[in-house]
């Protein structure tokens, strides 16, 4: 069959045939944990390990240098659209490559401090500028290109441990921690410029968008604003005690002057974000391990109010709803989040997250969701001696509150959607990856994501979204 004419019918079967991809995803879930199984019963030894970074770091400097290189391309054909509008995912054919480059450096005193100062710059961008989508199918994309690719200020962080027992645990080295070593029982402080993303609604299996899923609301609860400028950063300060099952933290952070704005607003009298999450790590299956987070937060800021927006519109004072001429400073968003990780087998995990906020005041700092729900899963390849090689599957189904709904179909505009009408239907997303380790720290990965009703709107889509994402780890 000639490429194009099996390009055409692939597009058919996905715009046709949406019901046979969900019951095929689903099929994959039930089958992965059975296929691990008897990939586990056939290993007499755990595979050696391959180095992970290009260059190799040490375990007991002091210091630390490393760095990461993220390249994604992505693209869509055409796809079915009864009208756009000026913040809508482009009905035509089009393609972006985003990348992110990361210096990480950090130091190691002797106390169980350390502090950590990185550098960072986002160029390139994503399809349709990132507009259009709830769950935008690239979290590397920075929503202003106009911010530019120079270089900037990711991280400058201190970090404090202090002992409240004796026994220790191993700890990885990472470039967000360098330290090998942790008290069982301890309270740590951090403080500094971070994103709160590398601390709150963490999972191991659907959190990094350099080994694992691309999605904004695969990657982090959708429904969690969490306090970020445009870049996802933010300045704060965050206390964490541990203890061997269970944890709880609690961060206060700086939130944007205007929504998804470059701006950090510091008068915390008047903006803030307060965070708390508990991590129980109970034993549900033997020798398997479970962990649970629960998460909430309560944002306060110059917000929108979607009711006043509406109501201003109605009653002819604005030609149409414009959620930024109903701000008032000191309004509060708040919302609570699930998030669940278990491992099945030793090469089958499964995660779960639900999220939920108000959805009264305008979506400020992550994107345009009121409720998500995601479930996941991701298979090791150990079977075919390919330790680092992960195949990962993840769906979404993302919602907004019925007066978030009604003001986008009078026509009004988030910082993200506005097709100009609406007729609403949930933001249903599901993506696929296989991650391939090449060699070192050079890793490559085709991915596909496949939105029904993008932007919330039964009127347009579904499409897709095939990309590839070259990673490496320096």
């Amino acid at each position: 069959m000639p490429s194009s004419k099996l390009f055409c019918y692939i597009r058919g079967l996905l715009i046709l045939r949406p019901s046979l991809l969900l019951r095929s995803a689903i099929l994959l879930l039930c089958v992965l944990p059975f296929a691990a199984c008897h990939a586990q019963d056939d290993r007499s030894e755990e595979p050696p390990s391959a180095p992970t970074t290009v260059f190799p770091h040490s375990d007991t400097a002091p210091w630390w240098v490393s760095g990461q290189i993220n390249i994604i391309f992505q693209a869509h054909p055409d796809f079915h659209a009864l009208y756009s509008g000026p913040h809508s995912l482009s009905a035509e054919g089009e393609h972006a490559t985003s990348r992110v480059l990361t210096l990480y450096t950090g130091y190691e005193f002797k106390n169980n401090t350390e502090i950590l100062f990185d550098l960072e710059s986002a160029g390139g961008r994503g399809i349709s500028d990132a507009l259009g989508l709830a769950g935008f199918t690239n979290v590397d994309v920075v929503r202003n290109p106009s911010l530019g690719s120079a270089p900037y200020l990711a991280r400058l962080m201190v970090h404090k441990v202090f002992a409240l027992s004796n026994k220790e645990e191993k700890s990885d080295r990472t470039p967000t921690s360098l330290l090998t070593k942790l008290p069982e029982r301890r309270f740590e402080l951090r403080a500094g410029k971070l994103s709160m993303a590398d601390y709150f609604d963490l999972n191991s299996i659907g959190s990094d968008s350099h080994l694992q899923f691309l999605n904004w609301t695969a990657v982090n609860n959708g429904a969690y604003d969490y306090a970020a400028d445009t870049r996802g950063y933010t300045v704060a300060a965050m206390a964490e005690y541990e203890d061997h099952f269970w944890g709880v933290r609690f961060a206060e952070a700086l939130m944007p002057k205007v929504a998804n704005g470059p701006d950090l607003d510091f008068d915390l009298l008047r903006a803030r974000s307060e965070n708390i999450e508990f991590e129980l790590r109970p034993e549900l299956l033997q020798d398997r391990k479970t962990i649970i987070r629960l998460l909430s937060y309560v944002n306060h800021a110059n917000m929108g109010s979607y009711s006043e927006a509406i109501q201003a519109f109605l009653a002819g004072v604005d030609p149409v709803p414009t959620i930024e001429l109903h701000r008032k400073q000191g309004r509060i968003k708040y919302g609570f989040g699930f998030n669940g990780e278990q491992e099945l087998t030793k090469t089958v995990r499964a995660f779960a997250r639900v999220g939920w906020n108000e959805g009264q005041n305008e979506s400020f700092a992550y994107t345009e969701v009121d409720q998500t729900v995601e479930l996941g899963a991701d298979y090791r390849l150990d079977r075919w001696h390919r330790a680092e090689d992960k195949v990962g599957l993840a769906f979404i189904t993302n919602g907004i509150s019925r007066l978030h709904q009604l003001y986008l179909a009078l026509g009004g505009q988030g910082f993200l959607l506005g097709d100009g009408r609406l007729t609403y239907g949930r933001e249903d997303i599901l993506e696929t990856y296989y991650n391939t380790h090449l060699w070192r720290g050079l890793y490559f990965s085709p991915e596909i994501q496949w939105v029904t009703h993008p932007g919330y709107n039964q009127d347009r889509g579904p499409v897709i979204v095939p990309g590839l994402r070259l990673h490496i780890d320096l």
